[in-house]
Order: structure tokens, then sequence, then C-alpha cells
């Protein structure tokens, strides 16, 4: 036996006053118990407890060892039930990175995440950088595109759809136009990767063999809020996603254009490192935006992200 099943053998001995109401309780014979507690005192160098025929009783240095190993025990059942019941209720701090734009999504949510699981304290990064999860000890994040580490786990959001907008005012100006190659001379607002530097493409279908659009760049920004600003204020075209243009179309503030000519779909994952055990606080952060962040049905199970 190792020396915690030693000091356990012990305190129940001295608790019940022998061997055999000991290995009752801890389901061992008499006799394991006993040479249990012998290993123990050949360990510690001294005698514990004094035996003879009839009954057992602590020595002076068993009482005093007694007394200490009591409080060790209690105190162990003690983490062992707090254990037990951080398993079984979320708590704690959960660490979240998610693109700056995605706080249209989440902040509808999450006062009733947070009136559902009250033990869990929310710490939510804001940007658009992508983080490494794993050197930086963030619970969950939120990203879309390419996802190609291999040591997380993903589950897909109901996809978005990437719109071209301008505000009236613009469309004034400059016109509104009805194909593709009506872009030419264009005022346009791209948005530019953080990570990358690269600039996104807007998502037209162009017939096989056309020249490249010959817009004019008139702001490029690696912030979307920013991008949907500049848009909003007529300076130009932008390209933004529909939940970020949701608001200022209903209010006739932007108006889109030449949807027919886009191919533009994008989704969103939720990515959580990949340990054999996951956190309480973990699972339910993910399965409550599954279950909340979209109105349409969400994939049922993580699965691996292939390297």
């Amino acid at each position: 036996m190792d020396r915690l099943s030693g000091l356990t053998a012990f305190v129940r001995t001295a608790d019940l006053g022998s061997f055999a109401a000991a290995g009752r309780v801890l389901g061992l014979s008499a006799s394991a118990v006993g040479k249990a507690v012998t290993n123990l005192e050949r360990q510690l160098g001294v005698r514990l407890l004094q035996r003879s025929t009839r009954s057992i009783r602590l020595t002076e240095e068993g009482r005093l060892f007694h007394e200490r190993c009591r409080r060790v025990l209690d105190d162990l059942d003690d983490a062992q039930a707090s254990l037990a019941q951080a398993v079984a209720v979320p708590r704690g701090r959960l660490r979240v990175s998610v693109p700056i734009v995605s706080y249209h999504l989440l902040l509808p949510v999450l006062p009733e995440f947070v009136t559902r699981y009250p033990d869990v304290e929310l710490d939510i990064d804001f940007n658009d950088r992508i983080v490494d999860m794993i050197e930086e000890g963030v619970d969950v994040a939120i990203r879309s595109g390419d996802l190609p580490d291999s040591r997380l786990m993903s589950r897909s959001l109901r996809p978005f759809q990437m719109l071209l907008c301008a505000a009236p005012s613009y469309l004034e100006r400059y016109g509104v136009p009805d194909c593709p190659r009506a872009l030419d001379g264009h005022l346009a607002i791209h948005f530019r990767f953080p990570n990358s530097g690269k600039i996104q493409n807007w998502p037209l279908t162009l017939p096989e063999g056309e020249p490249e659009l010959r817009t004019r760049t008139v702001l490029s920004c690696n912030n979307m809020e920013a991008l949907r600003g500049a848009t909003l204020s007529g300076l130009g075209i932008g390209c933004m996603p529909d939940f970020l243009a949701r608001s200022a179309l209903a209010e006739g503030k932007l108006c889109t254009v030449l949807d027919d000519h886009i191919d533009g779909p994008g989704r969103f994952h939720l990515l959580w490192p990949s340990n054999r055990h996951l956190s309480p606080k973990v699972r339910v952060f993910v399965d409550f935006l599954n279950e909340r962040l979209f109105a349409e049905r969400c994939e049922a199970l993580p699965v691996a992200i292939s390297a």
C-alpha cells in the first residue's frame, strides 16, 4: 500500500478500535489493514498502536499523529468534494477571444448566459488578431476562414453572407451599378486582414476572362466596424457581413448593390483546445452559443480540425 493508504488504515483503525472494523469500512481484510499500519510505523520509525489480544490503543505518539492525520484526511475529503462540485457545476473564469465585429452577435445573448451560469466569469477579448489559444491560455475563440490548427476542436455555426453596401447619398452621387462591370470608376472601401495585411476581395462572380474591376480604393482598414462607419458616411461602397449591415439596411441608412452577382458565404467557428476532459464552463459556453447565437440549427458534435 502507498503512504496515503497507510494513513487511512491507521486513522480508521484508531477511530474504530480494531483492524477488522477498519477493514470492513475500507473493503480490506483485517490482515491487510494491520500490515498497512505496520508498514507506516516502519516508515515513521515509531510505534503508533499498542496491540494486545483483546484491544488496540494509541500510544502517546500515535495519539498526536492521529489528530494531525485526521485533519489531513478531512481536508482531503473536502478537496475531493470541492472538485466534484466544480466538475458538476460550471464555474470560474472563461477566457474568450472573438473578432471585434462579433459583438453584434454576442452582446444580445450574453445576459441569458450569465443568468443561466452565474458562477462563470466571462473575460472576452474583442480583437481581430488571431491568437495562439494554447500559448495564451484562451478557453474558447470565434473565428472565420481556414482553421489549420490540429490542436483545436471546432464546431461550425450557421453561414453568413457578405454584402456590397453603400449609403443612399453615395448612390445618388455616383449611380447604382447594375452589373459588376459597372463598378469601374466607383469608390471602394476595402477590409485589410489584420494578420496577413492582404486586402479582402469582393465576392463578385465575373464572367471568365473578364479583366479585374477598376474601382478606386478610397480607404482600406483592418477593422470591420470602421469600414461600416465609412460606408455609412457615404465615402464609398463597402463589403461587410449581413449581420453587421442588418440594422442599417432596415433603417434605410444603407442599401445593398449587385445582390444577384454576389457569391460570398462565410462561416464562424467555435474553437477550443483539444483536451480529453472538457471543462464544464467550456462545454456549456460552446453549447449555449451553438443553441442561441444563430436561429438555424448547427452541427451537433465537435469535429477535429485537420492540419
